[in-house]
């Protein structure tokens, strides 16, 4: 077996790797604004990642990488499933693995507190990729919701980076829903399967519990190279009752200004909120739902008042109403920013078969539906991110 050393051009949709004394932290943030805002809920989560995989060509016919992952114990409630790591061979889901060791974090969530005990790490291992003479594109998609570390890299021929091949790159920022929250795999996430059926490279910034507008995060996509804008708001703006619509507003703006210094003519998609009848009229924050914590159940209920609408309390539908008008406002000088209503991609009519599990997050089948839905819109016919005609 032949050890690779780890480095950035072996991975996608990570922006830096972080040393640690066992191995490689991949961040779907930078330093820098990692730096401005010490958070526990948006540092686990952007470090969990999400679209992250290693890339490489080869004729390896077996694949060992070994890692630390971090599992999540929470108090009272059923055992986590542990994190999926999908191969992915010249475009095809070709294997999975999981592992059971690692460190444990338990999360007390009356308490509002947690402890990390730590563990070894272990091998995840892919064998029977075929081999042979000819080399093929593997992919190794981390867990989208386990945080890894990762530790070593090998196989049983040489390896070499890929060049991303010409296709465009497509930097979605959202919310949990973005993040893959109840997806079942990393391959399985909406965003990660329309980016599949628009064939581009997709750099996944859902930060779950994480997308209130922060300046950090739009000067982050001003930095980065991208061919194609997405940004999901507002959901997780009630969930954490951090705004007004009085404020909102302004920072809408002012998040979209800022990417626009990066990216003057890029397109970019404003995305509203999908359906989420708990929050559709009642604004937040939301909360834990007590009584199914007792029955062992995870589930989220939202505990604000209605009657504070008038106020500039915010509900999904008093901000899907301010995204709407401020980027029909916008578009009237700025040809490359659309906007689509979320539920579009899941809405009233979906929720009798498709309910959301927890009352806040979509399922696996979902997932795929609003991957379908997305990929239609977007990225077909006149589509703000359609392929442009090529020219011969």
């Amino acid at each position: 077996m032949i050890t690779t050393p780890i480095t950035i051009d072996l991975v996608r949709g990570a922006l830096e790797l972080e040393p640690t004394e066992r191995g490689l932290v991949p961040h779907r943030l930078p330093a820098w604004a990692r730096r401005q805002y010490d958070d526990a809920q948006l540092a686990g989560a952007e470090a969990q990642p999400s679209g992250v995989r290693l890339v490489f060509r080869s004729r390896a016919s077996v694949v060992e990488l070994d890692v630390v992952a971090t599992k999540r114990d929470y108090l009272g409630a059923p055992p986590r499933p542990d994190g999926v790591y999908d191969l992915v061979v010249d475009g095809v889901l070709a294997g999975q693995a999981t592992t059971t060791a690692g460190d444990v974090m338990t999360i007390d969530l009356m308490a509002g507190t947690a402890d990390v005990r730590r563990g070894a790490s272990t091998t995840v291992r892919f064998a029977d990729l075929g081999g042979g003479s000819g080399e093929r594109v593997v992919e190794i998609w981390l867990p989208h919701d386990e945080s890894t570390e990762l530790v070593a890299l090998r196989t049983d021929a040489p390896i070499a980076p890929v060049a991303t091949g010409g296709r465009r790159t497509w930097v979605h920022h959202g919310s949990s829903i973005s993040h893959g929250s109840n997806a079942l795999s990393p391959t399985g996430t909406w965003p990660a399967l329309a980016a599949a059926q628009g064939d581009v490279e997709l750099i996944n910034l859902g930060f779950s519990g994480s997308a209130v507008v922060q300046p950090f995060v739009a000067r982050t996509i001003r930095d980065l190279p991208a061919d194609l804008i997405s940004v999901k708001l507002g959901i997780n703006v009630v969930n954490s009752d951090s705004l007004r619509l009085r404020t909102f507003v302004p920072a809408v703006h002012g998040f979209l200004d800022t990417i626009r210094d990066g990216h003057p003519t890029t397109p970019i998609l404003v995305i509203s909120p999908i359906l989420c009848p708990i929050h559709e009229d009642t604004p937040g924050p939301t909360g834990w739902d007590l009584a199914a914590l007792a029955e062992g159940r995870l589930s989220f209920i939202a505990d604000g008042d209605p009657a504070d609408v008038p106020a500039g309390k915010l509900t999904l539908t008093t901000i899907r109403t301010a995204l709407a008008q401020l980027t029909a406002q916008r578009a009237a000088l700025d040809p490359n920013l659309h906007y689509l209503d979320g539920r579009a991609l899941y809405g009233e009519a979906d929720s009798p078969a498709h309910p959301l599990p927890d009352d806040l997050h979509p399922d696996a089948d979902s997932h795929r539906l609003m991957a379908e839905r997305f990929s239609t819109l977007a990225f077909t016919g006149k589509g703000p991110f359609a392929a442009p005609p090529q020219v011969r």
